[in-house]
């Protein structure tokens, strides 16, 4: 978790510095492609069965979290800061939290409730609503792809209850068949065309090796052996190092009011995290 913690914050700073190169559906669908090619060349190194999982909560997975989430953050990166959007992209736990409730029967206590609360406050003081509607667009995008991923993560959950595959080839399957989407999406919408550099190149290789490829087969580990609140409140750390590195890298100082936002955000992944820890204990590893 700590290697998916640093690999994630560093990641949406490289995100936003691509920003300028490809139109965001392009760069994810590259992104996503070239992990999904890496992750199934290492099953084969492994000689592991390519076999998938069941095709239809995989194809689910693959839709909300790979398809849903990577191009809605992406999009929300090309009018919003990096810091900003990853806080809000990290409202994914607080959706896990009610989709665990209605999908899994995971009952949200009082704290969990508290916490969600204290989001809510967050959210409002970062879109700032009585400033008018300028920023609306970048958090509203944002938010919708932390939904996205929290649904994400409660249907992984149930992948793993149900029939245990391996992190490793339901991570590949499920990037695929997001992928796949990926590209058909990146074909129909029109976008200005790949200016090739340095920068560029850095940002791919990164995102697709380090970011996608090796972070999420990690997140699926973490998924797999920790119940849904806990595993999906254990990555605070990406936010919160994700609007540092913004600030000391990307010169994106937080405005007063989004400082108080991130902070009551913060305060409420802390409550509802402590409130995941108490309520449900921590299975024991799959033989």
């Amino acid at each position: 978790m700590i290697v998916v913690i640093g690999v994630w914050a560093y990641g949406w700073v490289v995100m936003k510095q691509v920003t300028a190169h490809p139109g965001p559906l392009d760069f994810v669908a590259l992104r996503s492609a070239s992990a999904t090619a890496l992750l199934f060349g290492v099953m084969a190194l492994r000689r592991q069965s390519l076999k998938p999982p069941p095709l239809g909560l995989t194809l689910a997975v693959g839709v909300s979290q790979t398809t849903a989430f990577q191009s809605l953050a992406q999009w929300a990166l090309a009018s919003g800061g990096a810091g900003r959007v990853s806080v809000l992209a990290y409202t994914m736990p607080f959706w896990s939290v009610l989709l665990a409730w209605w999908l899994l029967h995971e009952r949200p206590g009082a704290r969990q409730w508290l916490g969600i609360a204290l989001a809510v406050a967050g959210l409002i003081f970062i879109i700032e609503p009585w400033q008018g509607l300028g920023s609306w667009q970048s958090a509203a995008l944002a938010v919708t792809s932390g939904a996205c991923w929290g649904l994400g993560t409660v249907l992984s959950k149930r992948m793993f209850e149900l029939h245990r595959p391996s992190p490793l080839a339901f991570t590949a399957w499920q990037m695929l068949l997001g992928t796949l989407l990926l590209i058909v999406a990146a074909w129909l919408i029109p976008s200005r065309p790949i200016q090739w550099s340095g920068q560029m190149i850095y940002g791919l290789l990164y995102s697709a090796v380090l970011a996608t490829s090796l972070a999420w087969t990690l997140w699926s580990f973490v998924v797999e052996r920790l119940p849904t609140t806990v595993a999906s409140l254990s990555a605070l750390g990406v936010p919160i190092g994700a609007v540092l590195l913004s600030w000391a890298l990307l010169h994106e100082r937080p405005s007063a009011m989004e400082r108080i936002g991130i902070v009551l955000i913060v305060l409420g992944l802390l409550v509802t995290s402590m409130a995941g820890a108490r309520r449900t204990p921590m299975p024991d590893p799959p033989a």
